[in-house]
């Protein structure tokens, strides 16, 4: 199964320059059966995150629409 994973802070200096809707619409067009979705601070528990890793099998594979400081 293909997962993706799409998150923005709630931080007020990340606020503006994060957009969940676009990071859902680019999964969806990357092929992504489930998407699991998170609005967080920089906190280290990111509980959608664990619950989706949770649920792996062999096989499957996770996109992340980005890798980086401000959006994972």
């Amino acid at each position: 199964m293909l997962f993706g994973y799409a998150r923005v802070s709630t931080a007020p200096a990340y606020r503006q320059d994060q957009n969940l809707a676009l990071q859902l619409d680019d999964l969806k067009k990357a092929g992504c059966q489930k998407i699991v979705q998170e609005k967080v601070s920089s906190a280290k528990v990111r509980p959608q995150l664990q619950k989706m890793l949770e649920v792996l099998r062999e096989g499957d594979t996770i996109i992340v629409w980005k890798l980086d400081g401000t959006g994972l």
